[in-house]
C-alpha cells in the first residue's frame, strides 16, 4: 500500500495537491556537477515551511482528513476512485504527456497514453472524456510522449502531440474529435530513442524535443532531425529567429529526451535527456551543443518532464519514481543539490513513477504517471495529479 501524506489545500471551487516542501542548501562545486556524493536531504513537516495562500487552506470538508493529516489517512484507491484530492484523473494507462488547459477556476487537462494514443480531458471533481485518439507505434520508447496546446489554442482550439509510427517519429496536430494532421514528419526513428517532447516557446513557436532514434552520430548531424531541439512554427517550417534561419535545429546532443520546460518569464529553457552512461539536465542555449549539463545523476532515475518555478526547477522521475527539485541562481545557474520529494519519506506522498509535467500556474503543475509501465500501480493508475510549487528561496537555510 502506498503511503500519503495530509489533506491537501483546496484551489477555489476544486481541490488542489499537497505542497510540495523542498531543502537543499547551496554548494559550490568545480566542473559538471553530479549527484555521486550526496543524499536527499531530510525534509520538512508539511508545518515546517511557509504555504501557498491558497483559498480553503485552513479548513477541510466534514468527515474528511485536515489539512495535517498523516499520509496514512488517505484511504486507498477503491477500484477507480481515488480519494486523494491531488489525483484529478483515474485508471489511465501510461500517461506520458500532459497539457494543462486554461481558463476557470477547476483545474482540468490533457492525459496522452503513451501506447495507445488516447487523449482524455481530466478535471478536478469530474469523469475523464475521451478528446481524441492518435495511431502510433509505441515500440522503441516511442508512442504518444509530447502534448502542447496550440499558442493561439483559444482561437483555434488545436493541440501539438509528438507521436511515434512505424515509419517515422513527427508532430501532429488535432482538435477534439478530429483526425490527427501532419505538420513534421520524416524525425528519424530507430529501435530505441524514438521519445519526443513539445511545449510553446511563448511567442508563436513550438519546441520539439527528439530522440537520436538509437544512433548517436545522428544527434551531431546538423542534417538530421534526430537528437534535437527544434523550433518551429505551427505549420512545421522553421520558425523566424532561429540560428540558422533555414533550419529548425536549436540546439543538439540528445539521446533520449523526457521534457521540456521553460522559466516564466520565457528567459530560459531547458530540456531533460537519459543517456547511457547518465541522465542529464541541460540549459538551451540556442545554436550551441549540449555538452555542458547544468546537473546529471549517474544513478539514471529516468528524468521525466520539467518546470521552472523561478528559483528552482522540479524534474519528475519515471523510474525512480520521486521529484527532484534543484535551486536555482540568480544567474539561472543551478546553484545546489536535488532535494527528493514524492518519494513517500518524511511526510512526503508517492504517486510512483512521473513522467509529463507541466505548468499551470506560479503555484501550480500537472503531471502524468506511468506505473503500468514497470511500476506497481494501484487500482487508480495511471494518474493525473496536480502538484503545489513551493519557491527555493522560502527554505530555511538557502541564501
Amino acid at each position: 500500500m502506498r503511503t500519503r501524506s495530509r489533506r491537501i489545500a483546496h484551489w477555489p471551487l476544486a481541490p488542489l495537491a499537497c505542497g510540495i516542501l523542498l531543502l537543499s542548501g547551496c554548494a559550490d562545486f568545480d566542473g559538471t556537477p553530479t549527484a555521486s556524493d550526496w543524499k536527499p536531504a531530510p525534509e520538512l513537516t508539511p508545518q515546517a515551511g511557509p504555504q501557498p495562500n491558497l483559498p480553503g487552506a485552513e479548513g477541510s470538508a466534514p468527515g474528511k482528513p485536515g489539512p495535517s493529516a498523516p499520509p496514512t489517512s488517505v484511504p486507498p484507491p477503491q477500484g477507480c476512485k481515488d480519494f486523494d484530492e491531488a489525483v484529478i484523473g483515474t485508471c489511465l494507462d501510461t500517461v506520458a504527456a500532459v497539457a494543462a488547459l486554461p481558463g476557470g477556476q477547476t483545474p482540468a487537462a490533457l492525459a496522452g497514453e503513451r501506447k495507445s494514443g488516447r487523449v482524455f480531458q481530466v478535471t478536478s471533481g469530474a469523469e475523464k472524456e475521451q478528446y481524441a485518439e492518435l495511431a502510433v507505434d509505441a515500440t522503441g520508447g516511442g508512442g504518444l510522449t509530447g502534448l502542447t496546446l496550440s499558442p493561439s489554442f483559444a482561437e483555434d482550439q488545436l493541440v501539438f502531440a509528438y507521436v511515434t509510427t512505424p515509419t517515422d517519429n513527427r508532430v501532429v496536430r488535432f482538435a477534439r474529435g478530429q483526425q490527427p494532421k501532419p505538420v513534421l514528419t520524416g524525425i528519424p526513428r530507430g529501435s530505441s530513442g524514438n521519445g519526443g517532447s513539445l511545449t510553446s516557446d511563448g511567442n508563436g513557436a513550438l519546441l520539439v524535443a527528439t530522440g537520436n532514434a538509437g544512433n548517436p552520430a545522428a544527434a551531431a548531424d546538423p542534417n538530421s532531425l534526430a537528437g534535437k531541439v527544434l523550433r518551429i512554427d505551427t505549420s512545421g517550417q522553421p520558425a523566424q529567429g532561429n540560428p540558422t534561419p533555414s533550419s529548425a535545429v536549436l540546439a543538439s546532443g540528445l539521446t533520449q529526451p523526457g521534457g521540456l520546460c521553460k522559466s516564466p518569464d520565457g528567459s530560459r529553457l531547458w530540456v531533460t535527456d537519459r543517456a547511457a552512461d547518465k541522465d542529464a539536465l541541460y540549459r538551451v542555449t540556442p545554436g550551441q551543443a549540449l555538452t555542458s549539463p547544468a546537473w546529471t545523476w549517474p544513478d539514471r532515475p529516468g528524468v521525466a518532464g520539467c518546470v521552472d518555478g523561478t528559483s528552482l526547477i522540479m524534474v519528475a522521475t519515471s523510474t525512480a519514481g520521486n521529484m527532484q527539485n534543484l535551486p536555482i541562481a540568480t544567474d539561472g545557474s543551478i546553484s545546489g543539490k536535488p532535494s527528493v520529494t514524492l518519494d513517500g519519506q518524511n511526510n512526503s506522498r508517492t504517486y510512483g513513477r512521473l513522467a509529463g509535467m507541466e505548468q499551470i500556474s506560479a503555484e501550480l503543475a500537472v503531471a502524468g504517471t506511468v506505473n503500468k509501465d514497470g511500476g506497481e500501480p494501484v487500482s487508480s493508475d495511471d494518474r493525473v495529479v496536480l502538484i503545489v510549487i513551493q519557491p527555493s528561496a522560502a527554505i530555511p537555510g538557502k541564501d
